[in-house]
């Protein structure tokens, strides 16, 4: 549910992967991984 929720989200903002990983200080596989459902973010890097 989460990939879906932040593919959508990014989407509906206009954003590239490219984009939202720079504004998540993360690269852009991370944010591809976090779309595909094949890692997820850990609650410690959110806060």
């Amino acid at each position: 549910m989460f990939a879906q929720n932040l593919k959508t989200l990014r989407k509906t903002k206009g954003y590239s992967q490219e984009e939202l990983a720079i504004r998540l200080y993360v690269i852009r596989q991370t944010v591809s991984k976090w779309e595909k459902g094949l890692s997820v973010i850990e609650q410690i890097a959110c806060l």
